[in-house]
């Protein structure tokens, strides 16, 4: 395929504890080498994988994520291949984010699920680009929800995103322009979850392409401009037996099976504990508060968008839950991975699920929140990595490696925001003291 497309380079693909992707990228000719897994990195230049005496690490290509970019350079045609990573000496590499989710899915099989069904929903902004080609805080469009042209002018970048993705194989259910203005969504067909990540990467890569392309910056940052609606990435769980899915009961009254409210509960249970690896920023939180539509509330609803859980209306193979809370800067594979292991700690413990929350929680008060039992999210990075450090379910999922590393990176990225002196305080505080 590479002779036949004139493919020069083609760039092995990986990502990064902090979901960054990073490639090795080499010419055609060592095409047999890296699929006979001989590519070698210095795994101690990438965040969180290892330290300077133990580098050496190798690229183990998968062969179903071949994929030629549409783009061409003057080169050629450029392919890639996502990666796992493995120890020289032939083991998985622990810290690698794609196989910490191959693990948790490997205890769902062994519990009798052989696929989760992920359907991802990705918000991103368009952003007004300088001289130099630097992010402006310029929106492209005044437009919202489901606008159209002349309001959306973000439409022409929006549709060559979808041609593309469409060249390389994604199935676009739909794209349109979302609440806030210069905010985009375009949703893709559901997937098993390590190829739902796998999309997601590339996704986020050709999002960020093409707008160059247009002149703009597409940004996956949650929360860009105080004041409007961040950018989300709702994702849809389904667990499934074969071609059975295990989520469906026709017997119930909302059509969901004792395993559904086993997940379900244990989404709910262990919410806190994986909200650092859901919403990994310091900025992720400014996305998390009320009037906003992001769920701040940790309960569920076959009925409203308020709470952290939706239950969509479709039933038979297409029941599903949606978990509401986590964002586009999320590392794919850790966060497919802890949502995961959550509801699979539900199922084996058969925890019980609480009563549906069908009331706006944005209007209850504290006290009505408290009689409902129903509780925050962290508010904070700093509160979420408190909550993931007790949370012995999630890290476990992710292992000593992933976990420890995550956790001492995150720290560092708070202590950084909490040490610095902010224009908001100066604007505050600079004439008034």
């Amino acid at each position: 395929m590479a002779e036949e497309e004139n493919v020069r380079f083609i760039r092995l693909q990986f990502t990064d504890l902090l979901g960054t992707i990073k490639n090795v990228e080499i010419p055609v000719s060592q095409l047999p080498k890296a699929l006979d897994n001989k590519m070698m990195f210095d795994g101690s230049s990438i965040e969180g994988f290892v330290r300077i005496e133990e580098s050496d690490m190798y690229l183990y290509p998968e062969l179903d994520t071949w994929m030629i970019f549409p783009w061409i350079t003057d080169e050629g045609k450029v392919a890639r291949l996502i990666c796992d990573v493995y120890n020289p000496d032939g083991t998985p590499f622990a810290g690698d984010p794609r196989y910490v989710l191959k693990r948790v899915l490997k205890e769902a099989e062994e519990l009798g699920f052989s696929t989760m069904n992920v359907g991802p929903e990705p918000e991103f902004f368009l952003f007004k680009t300088n001289e130099n080609l630097e992010p402006t805080l310029d929106v492209n469009d005044d437009g919202g929800y489901f606008d159209l042209a002349p309001l959306d002018l973000g439409e022409n970048c929006r549709r060559d995103i979808v041609l593309t993705l469409e060249k390389m194989g994604f199935e676009i259910e739909a794209s349109h322009h979302e609440v806030a203005p210069g905010q985009h969504e375009i949703d893709f067909k559901y997937a098993d979850a390590v190829t739902a990540a796998d999309y997601i990467q590339t996704f986020k890569l050709v999002v960020k392409t093409i707008a160059r392309k247009h002149g703009l910056h597409a940004t996956f940052m949650p929360k860009p401009i105080y004041g409007i609606n961040g950018s989300g990435m709702h994702c849809h769980l389904s667990l499934f037996r074969g071609n059975e899915n295990a989520f469906y009961d026709e017997n119930d009254p909302l059509g969901l099976s004792e395993t559904a409210k086993h997940f379900l509960a244990g989404l709910l249970k262990h919410a806190k504990g994986f909200a650092a690896i859901t919403n990994p920023t310091v900025n992720s939180y400014k996305r998390l508060v009320p009037g906003y539509e992001a769920p701040c509330y940790i309960a569920w609803s076959a009925k409203n968008r308020s709470p952290l859980v939706r239950i969509p209306a479709s039933r038979g193979l297409s029941t599903r839950v949606e978990l509401r809370n986590p964002d586009p800067a999320a590392n794919p594979y850790l966060a497919l991975a802890v949502m995961l292991a959550a509801g699979l700690d539900g199922i084996k413990n058969r925890l019980p699920l609480p009563e549906p929350t069908d009331r706006n929680i944005y209007v209850m008060n504290d006290q009505d929140r408290a009689e409902a039992g129903i509780e925050s999210l962290p508010s904070t990075l700093k509160e979420a990595i408190e909550a993931l450090k007790q949370d012995e379910v999630i890290v476990k999922a992710l292992g000593d490696h992933a976990f420890t590393h995550f956790v001492e990176a995150k720290e560092i990225e708070w202590d950084m925001f909490r040490t610095q002196v902010h224009p908001w305080e100066r604007d505050q505080y600079m004439t008034q003291y």
